[in-house]
């Protein structure tokens, strides 16, 4: 490697992340105008940036392509034009592909300054998903002493609802497929939480709300677990689609949607931050900071691991129960 190079993930057909991504020898990017270059320190992996590399996500890039979307790094060289952001600074950015790299261009107006007091790990997975539970709950309009249910509690979307929702006054219940996802949840302090494993778990909803109505669930699952997301909703609910971690499909009862005259509707955070106007998304980013610099967001780590050792991090990333997301470091 040169000067004028760098070591980057890099597939050239789609499919298993594991099997298709290799380490390869990339020309150092250099940044155009309104840009800036980051030194890659850690990036986090998500669902979607394997899904893109299978080749079933919404966006599907030109192969060969790069990899990984979420980042936090150090700017190390200025485009023409930047002026709000310094060699040396400290950035974080959850929308610029292909940061599974040891350097990545970003346009210097979508890149998140990070503050003194937070950690490269956390700063490595602030935005994606952190911003993704926040502004879903931004968008449903909740206010303190409403109720909201959803499923997939244990994951990461899920687990940072709970905590932003009950930092905000809001009731959040949660849905886990097994009893073991319950203790997962309760030793990291989210108390409501059920396992749809046992008969008599809508009975243990009741007795969780006192009867009082439900008007949100958020879907992260698809299939029956949709359903069962619906079916404890209040009459003029909203299903809030924004996953499909076990299927594409969802699995609604029909009298649940008529008698109950429930919407259905989807959530895609990508579209949601691009049209989201910049005044509200400063104030998200800022409760974000805040909530994790108190103590009130955790962003755990599982694990971090080489570029080279992408095969393993993929293999970390998949397994179930895991508590933290897996990182790259570059």
């Amino acid at each position: 490697m040169t000067a004028n190079t760098m070591r980057a993930l890099v597939h050239h057909e789609f499919g298993d992340p594991a099997v298709v991504l290799t380490v390869e020898e990339q020309p150092l990017p250099q940044p155009g105008p309104g840009q800036v270059r980051v030194r890659t320190l850690l990036s986090a992996i998500h669902n979607h940036d394997l899904w893109t590399v299978r080749g079933t996500y919404g966006f599907k890039p030109d192969l060969p392509a790069l990899a990984g979307t979420e980042a936090v790094g150090v700017v190390d060289a200025l485009g023409a034009g930047v002026d709000q952001l310094e060699v040396g600074q400290r950035v974080a950015t959850g929308g610029t592909f292909g940061v599974w790299a040891e350097h990545f261009v970003a346009d210097a107006a979508g890149l998140i300054r990070v503050p003194d007091g937070l950690p490269d790990e956390s700063a490595a997975q602030l935005v994606s998903m952190p911003f993704s539970a926040i502004s879903l709950l931004h968008s449903l309009d909740l206010h303190a002493g409403d109720w909201l249910i959803q499923n997939a509690a244990n994951g990461a979307v899920g687990r940072m609802v709970a905590q932003l929702g009950k930092a905000r006054g809001i009731n959040v219940v949660g849905l886990v497929r097994r009893a073991a996802g319950v203790d997962e949840l309760r030793a990291q302090g989210i108390e409501r939480v059920i396992a749809t494993d046992t008969d008599d778990w809508r009975a243990t909803l009741a007795e969780i709300t006192g009867g009082a109505p439900i008007n949100v669930g958020v879907d992260s699952v698809g299939g029956t677990s949709a359903g069962d997301v619906l079916s404890a909703l209040a009459t003029n609910g909203t299903l809030v689609v924004f996953g499909a971690m076990a299927s594409p499909s969802l699995q609604l009862a029909s009298g649940d949607l008529i008698f109950n005259q429930a919407t259905v509707k989807g959530f895609w955070g990508s579209v949601v931050s691009r049209e989201m106007p910049a005044e509200i998304k400063g104030q998200l980013f800022q409760e974000l900071m805040g909530r994790v610099l108190d103590g009130t967001l955790t962003l755990p780590v599982s694990a971090t691991f080489d570029l080279d050792e992408i095969g393993a991090a993929v293999a970390a990333s998949g397994e179930a129960g895991r508590i933290g997301k897996v990182l790259l470091r570059a």
